[in-house]
């Protein structure tokens, strides 16, 4: 029986696990290395780096800084949590094993579709981003293409429009967005008809009805999809597969959880440690107490 199962290795799971383990509760961080973090080529908003950092060196300290205080590690996808043999604890099955956890955190993130295969190289070299709010300010007066379907595209050309007067709306579809279009067209973004997001090594480039654009930047807007392995459990989820919690960041079951990106709202790093914060603290409050022993005792 460990205190804490932890499912995912991102910002938010290693950041739980080094709570749960600096409240000497024992802990267990499920992690196949597929965080989204990992994406990241730098990062100027997350608080406590000046110089920006990019997404892998990030996940590394944060490992290295739980791993400081003996948090244990599995390389395994978890395949199932249920309910487990001991009221109130969880069962944790993962690569043929079985753990039982008296609490579960939930910080599995989320998956992003891409536009191709060459995705991750056009995200390494600033041609293809997935988060306007981590960094449309690196974005500031550049041509920004924003792709995706007709529906979902118009208001994030609008918000984009506070950084560069030159943002195109590239719809594969080829709709004209309805009222958030044209909202994005008012706010003087062009707007396309239906092509392709194609990329020739060093940038994007849209193919449209005769028409060739190369954007300095495509902001890349196709969504996600979740998945999370819990079975038998009360989880309440948004239409789009988001977790809903409690200020406690607890869901509809008592003592599991649901941290960062899984959780619906504002997907950022500063957000996903605070909720961990959050969610271990609560966590610890509700376990069995603790008690020292005297200095040469038990």
């Amino acid at each position: 029986m460990i205190d804490v199962a932890i499912v995912g290795g991102g910002p938010a799971g290693l950041t739980a696990a080094l709570y749960m383990r600096r409240f000497h509760r024992s802990c267990v961080v499920f992690d196949t290395g597929e965080s989204r973090a990992r994406w990241i080529p730098e990062s100027n908003n997350c608080p406590g780096f000046p110089g920006g950092v990019g997404g892998r060196e990030l996940l590394e300290r944060l490992r290295r800084q739980a791993g400081s205080v003996q948090v244990g590690f599995e390389p395994l996808a978890v395949d199932r949590i249920a309910a487990g043999d001991d009221e109130g604890a969880f069962s944790v099955e993962a690569g043929g094993r079985r753990w039982q956890a008296r609490k579960v955190m939930l910080a599995t993130g989320l998956r992003d579709r891409l536009p191709g295969p060459w995705a991750e190289d056009a995200i390494a070299c600033g041609a293809l981003r997935l988060c306007p709010i981590c960094d449309a300010f690196e974005a500031s007066d550049a041509h920004i293409g924003v792709y995706g379907h007709s529906r979902d595209i118009g208001s994030h050309a609008t918000f984009l429009r506070a950084f560069s007067r030159r943002v195109s709306a590239l719809p594969y579809d080829g709709g004209d967005g309805g009222e958030d279009g044209e909202a994005a067209r008012a706010a003087g973004v062009r707007w396309l008809g239906a092509g392709e997001l194609e990329f020739n090594g060093a940038r994007c480039r849209y193919r449209s009805e005769g028409e060739v654009l190369e954007p300095d930047t495509v902001y890349s807007f196709l969504g996600f999809t979740t998945s999370v392995p819990v079975e038998g459990l009360a989880l309440e989820r948004t239409g789009g597969g988001e977790i809903l919690v409690d200020h406690h960041q607890q869901t509809q079951t008592p003592g599991l959880y649901a941290i960062g990106d899984i959780v619906g709202g504002l997907n950022q790093i500063a957000v996903a440690v605070g909720q961990a914060a959050v969610a271990a603290t609560h966590a610890h409050g509700q376990l069995p107490e603790l008690a020292r022993g005297a200095p040469g005792g038990p």
